[in-house]
């Protein structure tokens, strides 16, 4: 972190700003949102800084910078053109120990202003260390589409019931807990609305009910949540708002390092992964300590790679959670095989290849329990995780029930990672292709006339292999 982040306060506080031309008027604009008694000082001004000193929002001395000017200043900007005079402003700022800004020029400034997303008493600064700030102004935009424009509204409404929440609710959790429900209205949809009137009954019935049920909050809540194939952008909205919220996170090998940096900073990461031949945690062991965490009243995220239905588990947890009496939720991720497809560019289903796809897994298929007469059916497209260890296996029962050995197929490896790789060939040589090319878990294989598209609409990662 090479600048730390902080809000000040600039209510009637002095700030110099050297220079008065464009760019020192975006400048200004921002220190007039933030009450500062701005002092200009510049050689000469652009109309708009004129048209300020006028309407006294600012006061301006037309004058060549002197070191005198930054006294009693709590900031200093400079906003010249000329690179010698900013060095100046800021040498002189440094000998009074006042925090100077030189315009576009980190390496002599003490402090940064960011891009700022502005919504009332909701502020959201976004900075690159002032390397990159085109890239900054474009996050900007980017968190700007995300926030709604009643947040502000949201704030006060917050601001003017902490008291009486405070009175209401003694205890630190039992507050969070009506903030946190609050969120989770629909109070946000009725101040955008101007049921301002509606929104004030909501919070207060939600109070009430608060008050009324202390000790049945002391119970904790469990979301299962599918963290998708790996890419951090493919979560969901409701996904991410989940690893917000969490006291406690259990997450599975699959999850990329990228997502848990999504989840709330001060949360207890707990690993429960599994590898092949390795269980480090058993799956009664997992669930207990779901029920225990939640029942010592923790908001507990079960996350998951892919999505926690297809193959995850999900169903014997929520056994767990529901025979315990805990209450949860589950929230979709998507799931490998559709992410291996769509990354590839190869559509599990196709009018012309295949009307339907299966997901099965590959884990432990050494015995033959599974349908392979009707996996083995044309015009189908078969989606297998867990494969990699029992390819053989799959190949020779594939075959042996009928499907062709030319069947095109497709090993993908990580995918929609960046490190993600695609291996093509016919189903006959499918054993032979992993072990020639070294795949690795996580990997997803194809098989099916669809993976013919191999290839041919290839947009992400490397080319295939063959």
């Amino acid at each position: 972190m090479k600048f730390f982040p902080i809000f000040a306060d600039l209510q009637h506080k002095k700030v110099l700003v050297v220079g008065a031309g464009k760019v020192a008027t975006r400048k200004i604009e921002m220190l007039q949102k933030a009450g500062a008694d701005i002092h200009v000082v510049a050689a000469k001004a652009c109309a708009t800084v004129q048209g300020w000193a006028q309407q006294q929002q600012l006061t301006l001395h037309l004058k060549n910078f002197s070191a005198d000017d930054v006294t009693q200043c709590w900031l200093v900007v400079a906003a010249t053109d000329d690179s010698a005079v900013n060095q100046q402003v800021q040498a002189a700022a440094v000998a009074q120990c006042i925090w100077c800004n030189s315009v576009d020029d980190p390496q002599h400034s003490e402090f940064i202003m960011p891009a700022v997303v502005d919504r009332g008493d909701i502020q959201v600064a976004i900075s690159s260390g002032g390397n990159a700030p085109v890239l900054a102004r474009r996050l900007r935009a980017q968190i700007d589409n995300l926030l709604p424009q009643a947040i502000a509204d949201v704030a006060q409404l917050m601001g003017r019931w902490r008291d009486k929440v405070k009175q209401s609710l003694p205890t630190f959790d039992s507050r969070r807990n009506f903030w946190e429900r609050l969120l989770d209205s629909e109070i946000t949809q009725q101040l955008a609305g101007g049921q301002q009137q509606q929104a004030e009954q909501l919070a207060q019935q939600l109070l009430d009910d608060c008050s009324a049920n202390r000790e049945t909050l002391k119970l904790g809540h469990v979301s299962l949540v599918g963290a998708g194939p790996g890419d951090a952008e493919l979560l969901t909205l409701k996904a991410q708002l989940r690893l917000q919220q969490a006291d406690v996170i259990f997450y599975d090998a699959l999850v990329d390092k990228s997502i848990l940096e999504r989840a709330r900073r001060d949360a207890d990461f707990i690993y429960v992964g599994k590898t092949k031949g390795f269980h480090s945690v058993p799956q009664e062991e997992i669930q207990a300590r779901l029920v225990a965490s939640a029942l010592a009243g923790n908001r507990v995220v079960r996350l998951k790679g892919g999505d926690p239905f297809v193959f995850g588990r999900g169903g014997e947890e929520l056994q767990a959670l529901d025979e315990a009496g805990i209450s949860f939720d589950v929230v979709p991720g998507i799931t490998a095989a559709a992410a291996a497809a769509a990354y590839t560019g190869v559509a599990l289903t196709h009018r012309d290849y295949a009307q339907s796809t299966v997901f099965v897994t590959g884990h432990g298929q050494e015995g033959g329990d599974l349908d392979w007469a009707s996996l083995a059916k044309s015009q189908q497209t078969l989606a297998i995780y867990m494969g990699l260890h029992q390819s053989a296996d799959i190949q020779r029962q594939l075959i042996q029930h009928g499907r062709a050995p030319n069947t095109p197929v497709a090993i993908i490896e990580n995918a929609s990672r960046p490190q993600q790789r695609s291996v093509g060939g016919e189903l006959k040589d499918l054993a032979q292709l992993i072990q020639r090319h070294e795949v690795k878990s996580p990997a997803i294989i194809l098989v099916g006339e669809v993976c013919e598209q191999l290839g041919d609409y290839h947009w992400f990662g490397a080319k295939p292999l063959y």
